[in-house]
């Protein structure tokens, strides 16, 4: 490599002259022929049109140019090797980077606010900033303006990697005053009722449950669409409407609000939660800590994915083809 026509291999044979004043010592250093390193001085003296080291007596002294160029020189090399042909160590104690994550509102309450609010004391100059599903958010990571997306597995894109952190089902929630939810949903009760779904963003693209159903040619009265899966609640508490809902979400909805739940009385595929990653940071230390983070939680408190539903090659067992056109912000 040349840099304003020095070679920049030259460096290393200079460091190395100016350090031992001879050309055999320096040439046995280098694993280099003395001719070569004859051969290489011969190129620095052109370039910096001086000497370096000349012949007096029986030794050889540096020239007032060599001795400029030595802590210089040296200065130079250290830092190709500390920055670039030694990786630096990574410390999530003194990180200080943004990572930027790409989510729905459901993963931020099931995983990403545990995990992120478990990182304060072990990444105390970490930030994150957490973006609401796009219609595509592929694009965004390819573009750079997010380092990582967590959505279902088979939204993202086989270009870059990914991996499943949990699976989820599904449930029926309604107000904990609904006595029909507390009874038990059969499933033409189920298509009768007013239910509350999501769609998202200027495409609104639907969340899977109501994508589902779509797809198998079922049609049940929707009777609110709302903007997020947070806000469903809302439109359950006080009404006899239900939700099809993530079991992990109304798990921690059922803790502090009025609401009860029951089981969908059908068949409905579980999703699988992945992340997923551009294929540039493999290397990028700080992003592989965070999803190693991200798989410690998922594995210790959202338990491990289900098997028994999938087939050898990770698909769901059910005779249904995911759009992946579509990016259900699950």
């Amino acid at each position: 490599m040349r840099f304003q026509r020095l070679d920049l291999n030259l460096l290393v044979a200079l460091d190395v002259l100016l350090e031992e004043r001879s050309v055999s010592l320096a040439a046995d250093r280098l694993c280099l022929s003395q001719s070569a390193t004859s051969s290489a001085l011969g190129r620095l003296r052109d370039y910096f049109e001086d000497d370096l080291l000349v012949l007096k007596g029986r030794q050889m002294i540096l020239t007032p140019r060599a001795e400029e160029l030595i802590e210089p020189v040296h200065a130079v090399l250290e830092q190709i090797r500390t920055t670039i042909a030694v990786a630096p160590e990574f410390d999530p104690a003194t990180c200080d980077r943004q990572i930027r994550i790409m989510a729905s509102d459901y993963t931020c309450e099931v995983l990403l606010t545990d995990v992120i609010n478990g990182l304060a004391n072990k990444a105390p100059y970490m930030r994150f900033e957490i973006q609401g599903m796009g219609s595509k958010p592929i694009d965004s990571l390819e573009r750079g303006m997010i380092d990582l997306i967590v959505s279902v597995d088979f939204s993202l894109s086989s270009d870059h990697p990914s991996e499943v952190l949990f699976d989820d089902g599904y449930i029926i929630v309604g107000d904990a005053n609904n006595e029909a939810v507390k009874a038990g949903i059969d499933s033409k009760q189920y298509f009768t009722m007013d239910h509350v779904t999501t769609r998202f963003g200027r495409s609104r693209v639907p969340a899977f449950e109501d994508w589902f159903l779509r797809k198998q040619k079922q049609t049940r009265h929707v009777a609110v669409v709302a903007p997020s899966f947070m806000s469903v609640p809302g439109y359950l508490i006080g009404t006899r409407r239900i939700a099809t809902m993530h079991r992990k979400l109304a798990d921690r909805l059922v803790q502090y609000l009025p609401l009860s739940t029951c089981p969908v009385p059908f068949d409905i595929p579980p999703i699988r939660e992945a992340v997923q990653w551009h294929i540039t940071s493999k290397n990028d230390h700080a992003i592989q800590w965070v999803l190693g983070e991200l798989r410690i939680f998922t594995q210790e408190q959202l338990g491990k994915v289900g098997q028994k539903e999938y087939d050898d090659h990770g698909r769901i067992l059910v005779e249904f083809e995911a759009n992946r056109e579509a990016s259900h912000p699950a």
